[in-house]
């Protein structure tokens, strides 16, 4: 068992730290404001530090979960930072979805201290990371992937090194891209479906037994359908990522029409007021274009 730092108690952080303190770790946890923080502790036994720097002493492993780049820079950089109590030989394991620059540039400043750095952004949204189910995309040195990953399993389905330092967020990216088209691909059937006058559930029932399944298909249609969006992961985050997928393949020459087509249409639902509803509400977008609710 180990001594362990988190930074971050937004939906994801609170249950994966859970996660972390049920399989016998010693867990300090570190959030910006500190009422989730001491909440955490009430309902999972750890500890809180008030500062990132106090989270993170005497931590072998240190866990972030934040919302930007400008929010891991702050957790980790400075008087207050983890890396300024961290030591060496110590690993820092990033499960934010940042871009791949300040992956390098934190990369860098832990190796200036000996520490480790591990990005291992994170898929499987609030329910994979409440049941413990989430996949982890890593990057990093082998051999410290080898000693994160036994307490990664905590909160994963599947953690697999993918290569060196930023593989971990590139594979993120990939991730998201494929998310984006999916889930707008599925909103315009169930759109369809309905301007055909079909019962869009069994609709769903029928094609989803064939090549047109997919978990957006088997987990979301019906809250679609139902007009219901309050499923985690927000738009106003999706936009943030698939921004960061769009500059990055501006960067090495990937074409993604599609990506940037489909971050349009986040930002019309944006305009909608939906900043916060989930990434299915692509649906809502088209049901506004027809004047519907």
């Amino acid at each position: 068992m180990a001594k362990l730092g988190f930074l971050g108690l937004g939906v994801m952080g609170f249950p994966m730290a859970g996660h972390l303190q049920a399989a016998g770790h010693a867990v300090t946890v570190y959030n910006r404001t500190a009422a989730k923080a001491q909440k955490w502790a009430e309902t999972h036994g750890g500890q809180t530090g008030a500062t990132p720097r106090a989270a993170a002493e005497g931590a072998e492993m240190v866990m972030a979960c934040v919302g930007n780049d400008d929010d891991l820079r702050a957790v980790c950089l400075g008087e207050d930072g983890a890396f300024a109590s961290m030591a060496s030989g110590s690993i820092f394991i990033d499960h934010t979805t940042v871009s791949a620059a300040v992956t390098r540039e934190l990369h860098a400043a832990a190796a200036e201290k000996g520490i480790a750095f591990i990005d291992a952004p994170v898929s499987g949204g609030q329910a994979g990371a409440e049941n413990g189910v989430l996949s982890l995309m890593c990057g990093g040195a082998q051999e410290d992937f080898d000693r994160a990953a036994p307490v990664l399993d905590a909160y994963a389905r599947i953690c697999r090194r993918i290569g060196e330092s930023g593989a971990g967020q590139l594979t993120k990216m990939c991730n998201q891209i494929a998310i984006a088209g999916v889930v707008q691909g599925l909103s315009e059937a169930l759109h369809f479906a309905q301007k055909a006058g079909l019962d869009g559930r069994a609709v769903v029932e029928v094609i989803s037994q064939g090549a047109a399944g997919s978990w957006q298909m088997a987990n979301r249609y019906e809250t679609m359908l139902d007009d219901h969006y309050a499923h985690g992961f927000a738009v106003d985050w999706m936009r943030k990522d698939l921004g960061i997928c769009l500059d990055t393949a501006d960067e090495n020459g990937a074409s993604l029409p599609l990506t940037a087509l489909v971050d349009q249409f986040y930002k019309d639902v944006q305009k909608l007021g939906g900043g916060r509803w989930d990434t299915s509400s692509l649906l809502k977008r088209l049901r506004a274009l027809d004047g519907q609710s």
